[in-house]
């Protein structure tokens, strides 16, 4: 029987990860608390339009959106969901597929797409690494958002940063040929890490003639997480890749 609603914050079963000497992970837990709004949310719409990422299936992302001709937008990481429903209303022939593990922003995004009317977007619970390798078949996908990462500041976490050569390697299975990878993020050294992994990778080509930074698109609005790099004084960064 399908959950009425997904669990805390904790990471979904890796029944493949074990042969990985180092596991990406897409999140760093979080716990806070769900609000009345956004319980009634997930009670309600849960069924309809969330699943836990489980890695026991593939996922058929026509019978999913229920329109085998709609392109497919995945976003990993999507906090409160507020840039993610904006999105999503401002391009409805595109569907979203958001995957995040914070309940309380799942909760809000549904609620958010429920009140916009929009039917473009699906919220998954558990890690975006499960999902790209075990659920995702190839060539499914036309575009990836990466908006915000954990940027892992300490030198030594580093390692543990999402975009890495390895989770390049592993997206690239599901995203089709000339499908948009965007990333953001407003930590400096993050940004440059970033541009380096993604121009070195024979599987993705810059947007950018001259094979820089991106200037901020106007489909991507501000989000609550570049709200508060602004004004600690950060330098938000863009990255336009395209899959070859």
């Amino acid at each position: 029987m399908a959950r009425m609603f997904p669990p805390g914050a904790g990471p979904s079963p890796d029944p493949a990860g074990s042969h990985h000497e180092r596991r990406i992970r897409s999140f760093q837990p979080r716990r806070s608390r769900v609000t009345k709004g956004q319980r009634a949310a997930l009670e309600r719409l849960w069924p309809r339009w969330g699943f836990d990422v489980d890695g026991l299936r593939t996922l058929d992302l026509g019978e999913l959106f229920g329109d085998p001709e709609l392109p497919v937008v995945l976003e990993i990481g999507f906090g409160m969901g507020e840039a993610t429903a904006q999105m999503a209303a401002g391009d409805p022939a595109t569907g979203v597929l958001a995957v995040d593990v914070h309940t309380p922003g799942q909760g809000n995004l549904l609620r958010l797409a429920d009140e916009k009317g929009l039917t473009n977007v699906r919220v998954a619970n558990g890690d975006a690494i499960i999902l790209l390798r075990e659920m995702l078949p190839p060539d499914s996908l036309s575009g990836l958002r990466v908006y915000f990462p954990d940027p892992w500041p300490k030198a030594r976490h580093h390692k543990r940063r999402l975009i890495q050569p390895e989770f390049l390697d592993l997206a690239a299975g599901p995203l089709r040929s000339g499908a948009l990878v965007h990333c953001a993020t407003d930590w400096e050294n993050y940004a440059e890490q970033m541009l380096e992994v993604l121009s070195a990778h024979p599987e993705y080509e810059n947007t950018q003639p001259d094979g820089g930074f991106a200037p901020h698109p106007e489909n991507r609005p501000l989000t609550r997480f570049e709200g508060q790099g602004l004004d600690k004084g950060h330098k938000v960064r863009d990255l336009l890749f395209r899959r070859r």
